[in-house]
């Protein structure tokens, strides 16, 4: 075991830790996403319902000489929570970027995609890091000197509090520097209808992913959870303009994990996941908080989904 994936599995018995112990139920999403994870949420994107994967891969295909033009060519493009990387080669295709630097927390599926990539580009130098993204990340030395641009797409910025997404933003910019872009996706308001079904497809594949959790608890942490026993549910939140995701305890359940018992009532749920949507003023002004300026924007005619490009201007002090 190498030192990043033992702090990883420390972090994440501390993360599940104080979900039964401190009976707090919640248990942080980036946990959804070990190798099985990835390759379920994966399939999620492929699937009728989820439109937001194709909405965003059609903006990504349409807009590339614009992208160039305010880009610029020979950037080093770092992408954070890379997963597949699928939607990337349309911007690689359209930038001439001058090295690619994949981020992502699940290393065997980041060493996997980035190896995918490489055949795709073989001329394009490609540095994979395994990392949790959701502070300061040190890049390799080979992208030091180089201008940067982020990518974030998917709206993975909706799976966070506005607290931690602007906290998020505020790392992107210190691990990228001033001076630096980012290409980031909004998942907009729209109707109920349209996001619940995005969450709770009729295949039932988003409630593997979300059960997939309780599976990975089981094996990595030496735990008996009766996955069985609960139900994914998906919600929508008009308050927080969000939709949160649970698992639900179907019956009265005692379990134990690393050795610790725990028990949980029928209808007790563990929200693990939210997925913000955002008006367009709201998403501008949470850049702004995490020390970023709007430059351009891009919309599907529906007004389904938005990619913004920002930049790390210098810091002002006064008006």
């Amino acid at each position: 075991m190498d030192m990043t994936t033992a702090i990883i599995d420390h972090t994440l018995c501390k993360d599940v830790r104080r979900c039964f112990e401190n009976q707090t139920y919640a248990i942080p999403a980036r946990w959804l996403y070990d190798r099985r994870g990835s390759e379920l949420f994966e399939a999620i994107t492929e699937l009728p319902e989820y439109y937001p994967t194709r909405t965003e891969t059609d903006l990504l295909k349409a807009n590339g000489p614009a992208f160039a033009a305010l880009v610029g060519p020979k950037r080093a493009v770092i992408e954070f929570g890379s997963g597949s990387s699928v939607k990337t080669p349309h911007l690689l295709k359209a930038i001439d970027p001058a090295a690619y630097v994949p981020i992502d927390i699940s290393g065997e599926f980041l060493e996997h995609s980035a190896l995918l990539l490489q055949a795709e580009f073989p001329d394009l130098p490609i540095y994979p890091v395994e990392a949790d993204f959701m502070k300061r990340v040190a890049l390799p030395e080979a992208v030091a000197d180089m201008p940067k641009l982020g990518f974030f797409p998917g709206s993975t910025i909706g799976n966070m509090i506005a607290r931690t997404s602007v906290d998020l933003l505020r790392f992107m910019r210190e691990t990228l520097g001033e001076g630096a872009q980012l290409l980031i996706g909004f998942d907009r308001i729209k109707d109920i209808k349209t996001l619940v079904d995005a969450y709770d497809d009729a295949s039932g594949v988003t409630a593997q992913f979300s059960l997939n959790l309780l599976h990975r608890i089981n094996r990595e942490l030496d735990g008996n959870i009766p996955c069985e026993k609960f139900r994914h549910l998906a919600v929508w939140n008009d308050l927080y303009a969000r939709i949160e995701i649970y698992l639900e305890a179907q019956a009265d359940i005692q379990f134990s994990i690393d050795g610790h018992p725990h028990e949980m009532a029928e209808g007790q749920k563990i929200h693990i996941e939210n997925s913000h949507k955002y008006g367009l003023r709201d998403a501008r002004l949470m850049l702004r908080a995490g020390g970023w300026t709007p430059l351009h924007e891009w919309s599907d005619e529906q007004d389904y989904f938005t990619l913004m490009l920002v930049e790390a201007h210098p810091y002002k002090y006064a008006p």
